[in-house]
């Protein structure tokens, strides 16, 4: 039974992440977008997936689980976000995703240890540096909502919607962590989740204020958040088949959702352990909720309560049925949210500068991860690369997306420190 969940659970989550569907990386959810609207390459999306993910597999997953043997699902999830996108596209793309995303599944299972071990045989280890690539997205990524204000309606607005979420951000950094069931667990709310739902309503009371001209033609167009959400609607089933494979494997005990409860889960503490990933749950609601309704792509666990049913339901089957309910409830929300924000004309109009946000604030944020990575890796000659390297793109006539610069970048700086320390160019710094 293990075995075959872990199968399915890979193979689906890499079918998933090749269709555009749902990916488990925030920050790449946002990128996944810029694909499917034909902004972004396929090798460009591929390079930026991994750079953003498979140093937090190496890095964070992988010596996690080890530590507590039992899977820590970003070993699995973020793994299969690279492997869907670079698998090619199309129904071949999609048989190929699913047989490597189960050999993946399984694979981690069995070679976590191998993993760790080979990559620590390089000269220069540099995966646990190329994790910080992906470190200002989700940070960057809630001031968009501002940006959009500010293409849209003005900067003065702009600045106020800036400052708004600035202040969210802050009083949940400060007094966002709440005790419950007298003090057994904590609900910690995400931060950077608060201030983008922050962000995101200020935008929406803009746009709720802005009148439609009556000498315009009445066009029936659902705004831009309900089509994104309608995607996610329309796959609804094959999420609700993934939301339940998640709580199955967690009800095996073979995966959870985070490193607190994994070590309860260790313990054979489950009911903390769900107590813990029902907080956890709480505080990613407004991160998750609101990139799905931004990009149109889902998370494959959802709003991460379905790790809270597989704690609970000790039977993977029962698990599994009611996972599956969880996820379709949550995607349910998700269409009433936006069928609200339909009903207003100024949301509608939101929709080319929300595209054109999303794509500014994630360039640089990239570039900075990528400066950031490259700089841990080799101080002084990481900047000089990455920085060097997007100038120079600008010079090209064949240039790669901008969006990709930072990430192809800091994996260019990883495999050069690696040649130059084996011709005795480079020395690692103590």
């Amino acid at each position: 039974m293990q075995y075959v969940v872990v199968a399915l659970l890979g193979a689906l989550a890499a079918i998933l992440a090749n269709a555009g569907i749902a990916v488990f990386n925030d920050g790449f959810r946002a990128i996944v977008p810029e694909y499917l609207e034909g902004r972004m390459d396929k090798k460009a999306l591929a390079a930026t997936s991994f750079a953003i993910s498979f140093g937090l597999v190496i890095g964070f997953g992988i010596p996690v689980s080890i530590a507590a043997s039992i899977i820590l699902i970003h070993s699995i999830l973020l793994g299969t976000d690279i492997i869907g996108s670079f698998c090619p596209s199309g129904k071949k793309g999609l048989v190929i995703s699913g047989v490597v995303g189960a050999l993946y599944g399984v694979g981690i299972v069995y070679g976590l240890q191998i993993v760790v071990d080979l990559f620590a045989k390089l000269p220069v280890n540099f995966l646990g540096a190329l994790g910080q690539v992906g470190t200002p997205i989700t940070v960057a990524f809630a001031v968009f909502p501002a940006l959009v204000v500010s293409y849209q309606f003005g900067i003065k607005k702009g600045f106020l919607t800036g400052i708004i979420a600035l202040l969210v951000r802050q009083i949940t950094a400060i007094y966002g962590t709440f005790a419950v069931n007298g003090g057994a667990a904590k609900i910690k709310l995400d931060q950077e989740g608060m201030a983008l739902l922050a962000g995101m309503i200020i935008m929406i009371i803009f746009a709720m204020q802005e009148k439609a001209d009556p000498n315009a033609p009445q066009i029936d167009l659902a705004a831009i958040f309900a089509e994104r959400v309608k995607k996610i609607k329309k796959n609804l089933p094959i999420l609700a088949l993934m939301g339940g494979l998640v709580s199955a494997a967690t009800s095996l005990s073979l995966v959870a959702g985070d490193p607190i409860s994994l070590n309860l889960l260790a313990e054979g503490k489950t009911t903390e352990a769900a107590m813990t990933a029902f907080a956890r749950g709480i505080g990613f609601i407004p991160l998750v909720a609101t990139t799905a309704i931004s990009t149109g792509v889902y998370a494959p666990a959802g709003m991460t309560f379905v790790f809270v049913v597989g704690f609970l339901i000790g039977n993977p089957i029962l698990a599994f049925v009611a996972g599956a309910a969880v996820m379709a409830l949550e995607i349910y929300f998700l269409d009433g949210l936006a069928k609200l924000m339909d009903k207003f004309p100024g949301v509608r109009k939101c929709g080319d500068n929300i595209r054109t946000a999303m794509s500014k604030v994630l360039e640089v944020a990239l570039l900075i991860g990528g400066m950031m990575a490259a700089q841990a890796m080799a101080p002084g000659l990481g900047l000089f690369v990455v920085v060097g390297l997007y100038v120079l793109n600008k010079t090209s006539k064949k240039p790669i997306v901008d969006m990709a610069v930072g990430p192809v970048g800091a994996i260019a700086v990883g495999i050069l420190i690696n040649v130059l320390y084996l011709v005795g160019l480079y020395v690692v710094p103590k």
